[in-house]
């Protein structure tokens, strides 16, 4: 969109944590970044600060609309969602709607994604996708049955992906963040926690960075990230 060649990176998801922390590291790289997400005045503020960024604002539960957008961005060599629907609440307390519209953003954007963005990729002969997950993509405790169900989906989406695409040059990986993220909301919550006891968004950031730029003959799928004293 902007003449550079630059390599494009979309990243899904991009709020005020994580996200944001994600473009700015493949921006330092030497990418351009597209960021989606629905605030369309927080990215207008990112594309400011981020240089060669491109604001795309998207609900990635709509499917026509994320095909719109990566159409208008262009192809990317690598892809990360990041976009997260979450909810708390055992099986008698959330709502089946709350279960569907989560199912939507964590396991069927990537689908969407996937189909949208890794036939350029095939063609290229490579590219990699990259998938954040959390601890509820391996556990279902009772209080996340809105949530869990869905990340565990996404996590055996992100495997048959890999397996599917990894022998055509395209590097799937799926890491589980493992921790409290080092957010205005969680310090609210968590007013007496230690600044250790937190992931920062930048740690994440490099890790996802890390991850698609590893070398062929070294591909990790499953990746975990979690403070030193985290217990596991």
């Amino acid at each position: 969109m902007t003449g550079t060649t630059k390599p494009l990176a979309l990243v899904t998801g991009v709020g005020p944590g994580t996200g944001a922390a994600i473009a700015r590291r493949f921006a330092e790289g030497g990418y351009r970044v597209a960021m989606l997400a629905r605030d369309k005045d927080r990215l207008a503020a990112l594309e400011k600060e981020i240089p060669d960024s491109i604001a795309a604002p998207c609900d990635v539960s709509d499917a026509a609309a994320l095909a719109r957008v990566i159409a208008e961005v262009g192809n990317p060599k690598v892809v990360v969602h990041n976009a997260v629907g979450g909810a708390f609440g055992t099986f008698t307390e959330v709502e089946a709607e709350t279960l569907q519209r989560n199912f939507e953003i964590n396991t069927m954007a990537l689908f969407h994604l996937a189909r949208l963005t890794t036939p350029a990729m095939i063609a290229a002969g490579e590219g990699a996708l990259i998938v954040t997950g959390n601890t509820s993509a391996m556990r279902g405790s009772a209080g996340f049955a809105g949530f869990a169900p869905t990340k565990a989906a996404q996590r055996i989406l992100a495997e048959s992906l890999a397996r599917d695409l990894g022998p055509k040059g395209i590097h799937v990986a799926y890491l589980i963040i493992d921790a409290v993220i080092d957010v205005p909301w969680q310090r609210e919550r968590l007013p007496d926690a230690a600044d250790d006891f937190f992931i920062s968004p930048a740690s994440i950031a490099a890790e996802v960075h890390h991850l698609a730029h590893q070398p062929r003959d070294a591909w990790s799928f499953l990746a975990e990230v979690r403070p030193f004293h985290e217990p596991w």
